[in-house]
């Protein structure tokens, strides 16, 4: 049984017939559906409980807004839990029939979830009742760390069960049989419908497995755990996949077993503009890093011969990475709109610097462009090695904006030197990642967080470099290799190949003009006596209006 509830009206049909605000009467066992308005805290009413009950947890489910639970209504340290799944264990006292917990939402936004109080005897044991690292002095709570390869889940340890108004057993004195260490863990996986993110989904298998006996039917067993275990355990990640882990800790001597709060995870973010769940497998997504790698491909072989190529390239990757930040941070417009627009005026600002090389000639104002491309890619590798794990850029924004960019402007000063071997260079390594982004569009690979952890600063402002620590795996060291074997091989082919060549191309404006001078001057040269293209075509409609003579002889004969 399901009923929904807002904060300023709830209907109560067991034991009050009006309606009530800000107030949800819970059924021991029963889901209700809560929608928690702004700036207002729904209290949550357990009554009649029966007298075998010593304790009750409260358990609240949302999709990806925070949620806060508390045992008071002013939340507080050690008081309340702010979580996507959080959940509060009640001890109940003697002749306690009733109980009121408080509900609120921490964020400026609503937020919308369901829960349920599930009651528990003195003979269970009782979660997170050892915990002596959250915030809670009884935590019953499963907390969730993941990122692209890895999800972790932790809990506190739990202790027997003890009867109303009797003190609990000591957690760590002995290591006997009749102490909590005799507990077990049994971790479970339940796997939600797969490519279905909706929020439906999610309550409809939070309801399945919120209780002891939902999560063993339908749930896996994964592990169990001994009590002198670390209680941790780690998964592999699968982004877009949503999953819901739970932990069911048994007394074996009293045949008694409890939940704590079960937690779930996408391995991805609904909130983030980029790389979210909304955006995973995306067909636009794969299109345009298929051409790119592509592309780079060319570039890291070719692009230095094909100056004007290499320009373009460069200029399309400029100005589809600055105008994708600025449209995704100042319009509503979706993922497939701001890449399509990104890349079109990409395409607009390839042209630009081909047109700048091509009338202007400066070389080196192309070769500072360029270098500030290798200087990008180099501050972002930079920081994402554990440099970029220091507390002091993590933490403060304008500490690490402007450590990249000292580092990204730094990277341009050596082309001046050297402008050949600095231009061959970029096209190397910039050119190989670009296949690296092109392989990770279709099997996921942590390197492409060296350019994305960056971009993700740019599009969230309260990005954290904690959610994207990666762990490297197999075929991360496998693109490593395959990016120094690219890189490399491009470098040095460019460099044996140009070796006799001029340094840069001449600019074909350039040459035009020098062309057009010589035809002028040098009477000698047969081009000299050539039509000009106007004459030409001129000459060209003239004969299309003027009227055929018959051929034959129209002089006068000689007598």
């Amino acid at each position: 049984m399901v009923q929904y509830y807002t904060a300023n009206q709830v209907w109560v049909l067991f034991y009050f017939p009006l309606f009530v605000a800000d107030r949800v009467i819970f059924l021991p066992g029963t889901f209700q559906n809560v929608s928690v308005s702004r700036n207002e805290t729904v209290q949550a009413v357990v009554s009649r409980i029966t007298s075998d009950v010593a304790y009750v947890t409260l358990q609240f489910h949302t999709q990806h807004r925070n949620a806060t639970l508390s045992y008071v209504r002013m939340p507080g340290q050690g008081t309340s839990l702010t979580a996507v799944d959080s959940g509060l264990l009640s001890a109940l006292q003697p002749s306690q029939a009733s109980l009121s917990l408080f509900l609120s939402s921490p964020d400026e936004d609503a937020v919308a979830g369901t829960g349920v109080i599930l009651p528990y005897s003195s003979t269970d044991p009782v979660p997170g009742a050892c915990n002596t690292e959250f915030p809670l002095d009884i935590d019953p709570n499963v907390y969730i760390l993941y990122n692209l390869y890895e999800t972790s889940i932790r809990f506190a340890p739990a202790n027997l069960g003890y009867e109303r108004g009797e003190p609990p057993a000591a957690c760590d004195q002995s290591t006997e049989a009749n102490t909590r260490w005799r507990l077990r863990y049994d971790v479970y996986q339940y796997f939600l419908p797969e490519n279905d993110l909706s929020e439906s989904s999610l309550f409809s298998g939070i309801q399945d497995v919120a209780d002891i006996q939902g999560m063993m039917k339908n749930g896996k067993r994964v592990m169990t755990l001994l009590s002198s275990d670390m209680s941790m355990v780690v998964f592999n990640s699968t982004p877009g996949q949503g999953v819901i882990y739970s932990v069911i800790v048994r007394d074996p001597l009293r045949n008694s077993s409890a939940s704590y709060v079960p937690v779930h995870t996408y391995a991805c973010s609904f909130t983030s503009s980029l790389g979210g769940c909304q955006t995973l497998g995306k067909i636009s997504t794969k299109v345009f890093f298929t051409i790119a790698g592509l592309a780079g491909l060319f570039v890291c072989f070719f692009g230095h011969r094909f100056f004007k190529c290499e320009l373009f390239c460069m200029g399309f990757s400029f100005g589809t990475f600055f105008f994708f930040v600025l449209i995704t941070r100042t319009t509503e417009l979706d993922y497939d709109m701001c890449l399509a627009v990104s890349a079109v005026i990409g395409v607009v600002g390839g042209v630009l610097l081909v047109m700048s090389w091509w009338r202007w000639g400066s070389v080196m104002a192309c070769i500072v462009v360029i270098g500030l491309m290798l200087g990008f890619l180099v501050a972002s590798t930079v920081l994402f090695t554990p440099l970029g794990d220091l507390d002091v850029l993590r933490r403060s924004d304008a500490v690490f904006w402007v450590t990249f960019c000292c580092i990204m402007i730094i990277v341009p000063l050596f082309f001046v030197r050297w402008p050949r071997e600095g231009n061959i260079v970029t096209c190397g390594a910039v050119g190989a990642y670009a296949v690296i982004l092109a392989v990770n569009a279709y099997i996921y690979t942590s390197l492409s967080f060296i350019t994305l952890n960056i971009l993700k600063r740019f599009l969230n402002n309260n990005f954290s470099a904690v959610f994207t620590d990666v762990s490297f795996k197999a075929i991360d060291y496998s693109m490593i290799t395959v990016w120094v074997v690219l890189g490399v091989g491009g470098i040095v082919l460019q460099l044996y190949r140009e070796r006799t060549r001029p340094f840069f191309p001449p600019s074909p404006y350039l040459m035009w003009l020098q062309e057009r001078e010589r035809r002028k001057t040098n009477v000698l040269d047969p081009s000299y006596h050539f039509p000009s293209l106007p004459n030409r075509l001129l000459a060209r409609a003239r004969q299309l209006t003027r009227r055929m003579e018959p051929a034959g002889e129209h002089t006068p004969l000689l007598l």
